[in-house]
């Protein structure tokens, strides 16, 4: 249930680029109020659904509880949770049959005269429904009058979002280290990222006031920002998971100085418990729906009283990214101007996608989805468990205090060469660590941090030309990290100011036995170069 007492969202139509301010109904779109049962329409350019190559569709779906609530004392399967939802192997999979037909059979089913028609830019009325419900159960925003608002996935979401904001010459302001794709997307319009310093918990309130307290416009070269992009949970690539703490503080920040939030949380359903090294481990219980729901760090949309948070939600780490379908919620106003670009945009989701996720939701209903959300998790985390004790298995592993800023006050895993009897004079550097991280409690992702400083041929300055002879090595021996400095928004907004040495590791897709092998190949690539001298 939502809070007993919400409030409006307020005024926030000054936050309107000139484009988004220009945008009008569709005049085709606009006919649609007349489309009503009983009109003989000859007005749209719609094809007769006679002519829909397709009688039905029917599709045999995963059952809910199709995984484990609590982690195995195995090593992941060997199949990857993708290809079993869409049963390649041989694995028997426990399945439901689904079938939409071309025309209902009662009135309101989902069918394909409708989902494969054209169509106004929202959801299949089911599929809202079902959303606006979920995000009631689940986010709780503080406002009363907050709308749901279908896309096609995230990255659709941001490009519509920071498009309606902002206007060329414009900054966004963003964690240091970000999704490159965000920052490609608004490159081309002119607007620019603004970086901000991250630690353990993700972008830092401090720098963040530092930043916005401190803005000189004629120095910067644009106007004080008023648009935020941020991967709150499992954030892409550090991995790292903001608490409530620190989004509350965010939040109060940016209603200071009047800053739009767009949050964009594709990993919120994939945030695990803390890591625990193999040796310590001891069987789980599993707690309800509710722990469950509980135990996840709430949205920005829970404390977002005035309604300056867009929230970008996707089916493509919960069901299949191939769907293209996510969804915004965020206040009305905002919601009917993402609508109007949407019309002339991507108009529509895919039927096909719309009509499956939809009946699939519906056959598991809310309860069921949740079920499926909780199995998820589980997978995901006797992955990241696998990867890191694999990295245990191949590395001298010590816990202790971070030596980084970005890290401080987590409990960081620093690897080095693991002791090899008498080959000390051989490897005089084996006590020296090569590379940290944190383990992540939620995500896709590991980030590493190298420490270049330990290599014989190191010098100041010397940081890039190192970081990519290790990532020329790891390819040319089979195995392809993220080099960190794609990742990099000073990189990305044209500056020179980078702190090389980050590999993003992703351990969503390998089977067990390639997530093993990787890591190997990565020990004697980094012992080996750890020795060079160039």
């Amino acid at each position: 249930m939502g809070p007993e007492k919400r409030s409006k969202a307020v005024d926030l139509s000054h936050h309107l680029s000139e484009l988004s301010k220009a945008r009008e109904l569709s005049p085709l779109k606009g006919l649609q109020k007349y489309f009503v049962p009983g009109t003989l329409s000859l007005a749209g350019g719609l094809p007769s659904p006679a002519y829909f190559p397709l009688a039905d569709i029917t599709v045999n779906a995963l059952i809910p509880d199709s995984f484990d609530l609590v982690p195995a004392q195995r090593a992941p399967s060997s199949l990857s949770w993708f290809w079993k939802l869409f049963g390649a192997g041989t694995a028997k999979e426990r399945t439901s049959s689904i079938t939409i037909p071309k025309y209902p059979a009662a009135q309101g089913d989902v069918n394909l005269e409708t989902s494969l028609q054209y169509g106004a830019a929202v959801a299949e009325g089911h599929l809202q429904e079902f959303l606006r419900h979920f995000v009631d159960e689940v986010y709780q925003p503080a406002i009363e009058d907050y709308t749901v608002l279908i896309s096609t996935g995230n990255t659709d979401g941001w490009n519509r979002s920071v498009l309606m904001l902002c206007n060329p010459g414009e900054g966004v302001l963003c964690d240091e280290w970000t999704y490159p794709s965000a920052i490609s997307s608004m490159l081309p319009a002119n607007i620019r990222p603004v970086p901000i310093a991250m630690d353990g918990l993700g972008m830092r309130a401090d720098d963040l006031e530092r930043v916005l307290s401190t803005w000189d416009a004629d120095a910067r070269q644009m106007p004080r920002p008023h648009v935020m992009y941020i991967v709150p949970v499992g954030q892409n690539p550090t991995g790292s998971t903001m608490s409530i703490e620190r989004k509350k503080q965010i939040y109060d920040i940016c209603c200071r100085y009047d800053v739009v939030i767009v949050e964009d949380d594709p990993y919120y359903f994939l945030q695990m418990s803390n890591y625990i090294p193999k040796h310590k481990r001891s069987p789980e219980r599993a707690g309800d729906a509710k722990h469950f729901l509980a135990s996840l760090s709430p949205s920005f949309l829970k404390i977002d009283s005035e309604g300056r948070v867009i929230r970008l939600d996707t089916f493509s780490k919960t069901i299949a990214p191939g769907s293209r379908l996510g969804w915004f919620t965020c206040n009305p106003f905002f919601a009917e101007r993402l609508e109007r670009q949407g019309e002339t945009s991507t108009q529509a989701p895919c039927g096909f996608g719309q009509s499956i996720i939809t009946k699939i939701l519906l056959n598991w209903t809310y309860d069921g989805y949740v079920r499926w959300l909780r199995g998820l998790r589980t997978e995901y985390t006797q992955r990241r468990d696998f990867i890191i004790d694999c990295f245990s298995e191949e590395f001298q592993i010590q816990i202790g205090p971070s030596t980084t800023d970005m890290w401080s006050g987590c409990t960081t895993y620093h690897a080095a060469r693991k002791q090899a009897g008498r080959d000390h004079e051989k490897y005089p550097l084996q006590n020296r660590t090569m590379f940290s991280f944190v383990p992540p409690v939620a995500g896709m992702f590991i980030w590493i941090k190298l420490h270049l400083d330990q290599h014989p041929s190191y010098v100041p300055g010397s940081e890039d030309s190192l970081e990519m002879k290790v990532f020329a090595r790891l390819a040319e021996s089979g195995v392809l990290f993220a080099p960190g400095w794609i990742f990099s928004a000073a990189a990305m907004g044209g500056s020179t100011k980078e702190i090389p040495g980050h590999f993003r590791l992703s351990f969503s897709l390998a089977e067990s036995s390639d997530l093993e092998r990787a890591v190997k190949i990565f020990g004697r690539v980094l012992q080996e170069f750890f020795v060079e001298q160039f």
